[in-house]
């Protein structure tokens, strides 16, 4: 059996209407179960293709769900892979700069509003790689498949004011269905709610957070969140969830 959690933070920011998905709100919902998946795959490592971003061309569903309340200007995709959310994003009117450190993956990247950007930004222990990116530049940034710690608090600072976050990765617990098994590369239980603190002078508002298995495309341990980043109280518009 698999330990399966996932949330959803709930709070009303408006009268409300008769339909419960379009009400503007914020949602955390806490639920545990035990899920007993068929025998025939239950504990079989998954295999990876390619350099560890997802093998299919289409959007994560985290993210498809979350972009529409990134203002318009320029979205930062990093570790973008072969550019599946650049696409996405560009396809929807944003500026997106598309950043990897493999030239490959960036070889498929090209598309109409989409910058690539060959980078490696982790560096290494003896001499770490500065963060090129001025503080509030983004009007969002999408962070799939990747983890460096290092990057969080500048991933954060380079947020413009009502800027967007959408983040999600592997989790702990990751390492029975197959890579990334390093604990390196796995979130800890909650960790992404560390990101709201990391910011002195704004507020990062959680506005949708969840930590679980996911069956689909592949079976895995997840955690993802989307944040915004703001100074005052965002209007609830700003906060509709679709």
């Amino acid at each position: 059996m698999i330990l399966r959690w996932s949330g959803r933070l709930l709070r009303t920011v408006a009268t409300r209407r008769a339909s419960w998905h379009r009400k503007p709100c914020v949602t955390f919902v806490r639920q545990w179960a035990l899920v007993t998946p068929p025998s025939d795959t239950a504990a079989k490592p998954v295999p990876v293709p390619g350099n560890g971003h997802a093998a299919q061309d289409v959007p994560s569903p985290w993210v498809e769900r979350f972009a529409q309340l990134i203002p318009p200007g320029e979205v930062l995709d990093l570790a973008c892979g072969g550019g599946r959310h650049a696409r996405f994003l560009a396809g929807r009117g944003y500026r997106v700069l598309a950043v990897d450190r493999d030239p490959a993956a960036l070889e498929r990247v090209a598309a109409p509003l989409v910058t690539p950007l060959l980078a490696d930004l982790e560096g290494s222990s003896d001499a770490p790689a500065n963060w090129p990116f001025g503080s509030g530049r983004f009007t969002g940034v999408v962070v799939t498949n990747y983890l460096h710690r290092p990057l969080f608090s500048h991933i954060v600072a380079s947020l413009a004011d009502e800027g967007v976050l959408i983040y999600e990765t592997f989790a702990q617990g990751n390492e029975q269905f197959g890579k990334p098994s390093n604990p390196a590369f796995l979130l800890e239980p909650g960790e992404l709610l560390s990101l709201k603190n990391g910011s002195s002078t704004h507020r990062l508002r959680v506005i949708a957070f969840e930590d679980g298995f996911i069956a689909s495309p592949r079976p895995a341990m997840v955690q993802r969140i989307c944040l915004v980043k703001t100074s005052s109280v965002p209007s609830s518009e700003r906060l509709r969830l679709f």
